[in-house]
């Protein structure tokens, strides 16, 4: 810890570490006490390593993407924990990233049975657009050239094909008849056919698994996203529509989306902002994403709770219905 904290923290010797909370699983997570005999660090400090789904992150491509991202060292603007250390073994399909504890800065991890607000969902926005217009057409830069164009891949495609049926089984009474109408292999199709678009222009540096899950709220509601595992290339909507629609109850989706994202337009600093239009074509299109994704998941045993994953299926199985997505992404197809 001493090491770890010494870019940091020079000067600060760690005289005690002392286990808090373990949790072991898709990720292995530990918050650790710190002690000092010399100087002084952070109280508190959160690891996290690789856990029991590494092969699957690997065939993904997502499996060093959070520890890379954060050993480059580029500048994240929206609230991030701070990092103090990545060490990555890849023969070994490992790493290990040692950072702040966000919640000693009073911040509330927040999931799908505690949604966010909508002031706090534009926050959110806000935040996103920051990151969006700094990296705004991907401009070259060598520390992010290992980030992946967003694609519909086999690998990530496999897992979707191989859990969304039990998902739509199990969310059947939860998914409206339109959607459930696709059956599984029809709505992986509808997936693939969003992220086959992501590749258009503009693209930008995408936090890219932006669901409420991977949120925390600060005191002043501002809102912080973790976990960069899926971080990739692409079009700016598939972080906007997945937190949007994942993070607000459908009710107040329904009522503010469209102000939501004209926020998110004004809040991008780009020298051509999207079209109203085009932005309300892309944001349709994207309730693909997060349907596939955590059907997928609900048909998992040990990815996430049943009590997450079916709330988030039926936002997004909802918002499909709502907003038409079908339609919009035969419009975005044959636009592009």
């Amino acid at each position: 810890m001493t090491a770890a904290l010494a870019d940091h923290h020079p000067g600060a010797v760690v005289g005690g570490v002392t286990l808090l909370t373990r949790d072991d699983g898709t990720n292995r997570r530990a918050r650790f006490a710190l002690t000092y005999t010399t100087g002084s660090g952070p109280e508190r400090v959160f690891l996290k390593a690789e856990g029991e789904h590494r092969e699957v992150h690997s065939r993904n491509g997502n499996l060093f993407n959070e520890s890379d991202l954060y050993d480059s060292h580029v500048p994240l603007p929206l609230d991030h924990p701070l990092v103090y250390k990545v060490i990555t073994d890849r023969p070994r399909l490992d790493y290990v990233i040692v950072m702040e504890d966000v919640t000693a800065r009073g911040a509330a991890p927040r999931n799908a049975t505690r949604p966010l607000t909508v002031d706090q969902v534009a926050n959110g926005l806000r935040g996103l657009a920051r990151l969006h217009s700094r990296y705004w057409g991907f401009p070259p830069d060598p520390r992010l050239d290992w980030v992946k164009t967003w694609a519909p891949t086999e690998g990530f495609q496999s897992g979707l094909r191989a859990h969304t049926p039990k998902g739509l089984a199990r969310g059947a009474a939860h998914v409206p008849s339109e959607v459930a109408a696709h059956g599984a292999e029809g709505i992986v199709d509808l997936w693939a056919d969003f992220v086959s678009t992501l590749h258009r222009e503009p693209t930008t540096l995408l936090h890219a698994d932006a669901h409420i899950g991977n949120t925390y709220v600060l005191p002043d509601d501002d809102v912080g996203f973790l976990d960069w595992q899926v971080v990739r290339r692409g079009n700016w909507s598939q972080d906007v529509g997945y937190f949007l629609i994942g993070a607000l109850t459908t009710e107040d989706r329904r009522r503010h989306e469209s102000d939501l994202l004209a926020d998110y337009r004004t809040a991008l600093d780009v020298e051509t902002r999207p079209s109203a239009d085009d932005a309300r074509l892309r944001y349709r299109a994207s309730a693909a994403y997060g349907l596939a994704i955590w059907l997928s998941t609900l048909g998992t045993d040990g990815y996430q709770p049943h009590e997450i994953s079916l709330p988030l299926a039926e936002r997004y199985a909802t918002a499909f219905v709502d907003l038409n997505t079908e339609t919009a992404l035969k419009d975005l197809q044959r636009q592009i």
